[in-house]
């Protein structure tokens, strides 16, 4: 049985994809800016959405290439970007310690 637990953890299959993709999605989508668009704090606010939102693409990219791997990567950096904005204080998490780590 210890074996099969750790095949599962070796591979990446399109339903732990699915929902990685859907909880970084989730956290973009939840999160709202704690800060003015227009000052210096918006515009990093806006490089870290871009970096998120770049590597999302990216993830979809290589899903739909049957690259999982690079997939999953690329939607953890994703989700990471936006973590750091919620952490940075750009970002509010709103209190959601399932998506974001808090400050």
């Amino acid at each position: 049985m210890a074996e099969d637990a750790a095949e599962v953890n070796r591979t990446v299959d399109e339903e732990r994809l699915d929902h990685y993709l859907a909880l970084t999605a989730r956290a973009r989508a939840d999160s709202t800016p704690l800060v003015a668009a227009d000052s210096d704090a918006g515009r990093q606010l806006q490089v870290l959405l871009r970096m998120a939102d770049d590597y999302s693409s990216d993830a979809t990219h290589f899903k739909e290439k049957g690259d999982y791997v690079r997939s999953f990567a690329a939607i953890n950096y994703a989700h990471a970007w936006i973590d750091a904005a919620v952490k940075l204080r750009l970002l509010d998490g709103h209190g959601d310690d399932e998506l974001f780590t808090l400050p």
